[in-house]
């Protein structure tokens, strides 16, 4: 998948590529109330975006929880390319980028259904399954490097 590019959103300039992503998968697809969804932390967050070609295909965003820990969130792919990697790429991309900036630990809450993909990248649930807008959730912690 040569034509895949993932990088850093530019803001505000790509939100509205960001936010479509997310209304289709996270609104549209799974039922996620939009007051939910859009939560107001998009400003103090750092958000991603891939590219399949020229289209817009993939985010996630990520915001940061002490000097060395931040917490992954949002990480949306459209389902008409599922299944090509892009989230695999998506999730390897925010390790380096954390990596990069120093962080030791990414946090984040996992929706059920996926939690094996989040495991094979190395994280570790804790707790119980608990419930986040309706879908079923575990918290997962990866230690980096």
């Amino acid at each position: 998948m040569t034509n895949l590019i993932i990088r850093s959103a530019q803001i505000p300039k790509e939100l509205p590529q960001v936010y479509k992503i997310r209304y289709l998968v996270f609104q549209i697809e799974q039922g996620v109330d939009p007051t939910l969804e859009f939560d107001g932390k998009d400003e103090r967050a750092h958000h991603l975006i891939a590219f399949l070609g020229e289209k817009a295909v993939g985010t996630a965003r990520i915001r940061s929880l002490e000097d060395q820990t931040a917490k992954v969130e949002r990480v949306a792919v459209l389902p008409e390319v599922r299944g090509q990697g892009i989230g695999r790429k998506l999730m390897d991309y925010i390790e380096a980028f954390l990596v990069e900036r120093q962080v030791t630990e990414v946090y984040m809450h996992a929706q059920e259904p996926v939690r094996e993909f989040y495991q094979k990248l190395g994280f570790v649930p804790e707790g119980k399954a608990f419930e986040e807008a309706g879908i079923p959730h575990i918290a997962m912690r990866k230690l980096l490097r």
